[in-house]
């Protein structure tokens, strides 16, 4: 319909599944499993290309060998079924060893930093994590390397994948776990070819700016922290309003948009044939019918939606 408008990439960013082995619930009560496996199911019935599917962190609670297992026994089919890109990114949750060999079937306790090509977008994971302890940090080998990486542009740009994000948390409590020396990041960064950085770990939706570049922490698939709890509480974990994002790679931005878990009724909508309509229909004669308060077509929604 509009050529131009249609994104290069498409990433579903998933965070935070916090899978335990044998399918169990966490605090005994929330569905992890099952809310993951409803998360891929709307992405295997969207109509939308997805490019990658990139899981920021905190894949296991504990890091149990079944739980890694299981997750892999999951994606990997849908993956292949949209034909994306997996990309697996290190939380704290995450333990290196049991990560490495059961996600890479290759064990090893280094540092978990990877790159990745899709078409000509690039893809840098970053390990923040810190053995035994749950605040992020990034070594100087790291920031090394990752500047070695961006000394060469890719052709759609780069996006940068990690747990712990760049941004200050709105809670004093989370802050104790959050990212160390941000600002040597920033140094590495700024001024390259990154366009976005895609973070998790708060497990609430959040959005920012760092170095100058658009950051976006995908919710949770578990449980998630409302940030509007009463003052009473310090911290409020509630399983609802679970989430993921799509990431829409355009030519001159990007566009991060959250999309429940949960499949909630429909009350309105338009069915997928309106879309062959619309191919033999101009721009402009597009324009009038959807942007005209009198068209038919406007005036057909609003009599649906008021009852007349």
């Amino acid at each position: 319909m509009f050529e131009s408008d249609v994104a290069s990439h498409v990433i579903a960013h998933i965070s935070d599944t916090h899978l335990l082995g044998g399918n169990r619930k966490l605090f005994s009560t929330v569905d992890v499993a099952s809310n993951l496996t409803r998360v891929l199911d709307r992405l295997r019935a969207g109509d939308q290309q997805i490019d990658a599917l990139v899981f920021t962190g905190d894949l296991a609670d504990i890091a149990e060998v079944d739980a890694y297992r299981w997750l892999r026994s999951q994606v990997e089919p849908v993956a292949a079924e949209l034909g994306a890109e997996l990309v697996w990114v290190m939380g704290n949750h995450d333990e290196r060893l049991t990560y490495s060999r059961e996600l890479f079937d290759d064990e090893s306790d280094a540092v978990q930093d990877r790159v990745y090509r899709v078409g000509g977008l690039r893809i840098i994971t970053l390990d923040t994590s810190v053995p035994g302890y749950h605040h992020g940090a990034i070594t100087d080998a790291q920031l090394e390397w990752l500047s070695a990486e961006l000394r060469a542009s890719a052709k759609n740009g780069t996006v940068i994948a990690m747990h712990h994000p760049p941004l200050e948390a709105h809670n004093p409590f989370v802050r104790m776990i959050g990212l160390d020396e941000r600002d040597r990041l920033a140094t590495v960064i700024a001024g390259t070819d990154v366009r976005t950085i895609l973070a998790g770990h708060l497990h609430y939706s959040s959005f920012g700016q760092f170095a100058g570049i658009p950051v976006s922490v995908a919710s949770a698939t578990c449980y998630t922290v409302d940030v509007g709890a009463d003052k009473s509480l310090l911290l409020s974990a509630v399983d609802g309003a679970q989430s993921i994002n799509l990431v829409h790679v355009y030519k001159s931005e990007i566009v991060h948009s959250i999309v429940p878990v949960e499949n909630y009724q429909q009350i309105a909508g338009y069915p997928a044939t309106l879309r062959a309509m619309a191919e033999t229909m101009s721009e402009s004669e597009i324009r009038e019918m959807v942007s005209n308060k009198n068209s038919e077509f406007n005036n057909a929604e609003r009599a649906q939606s008021a009852d007349l």
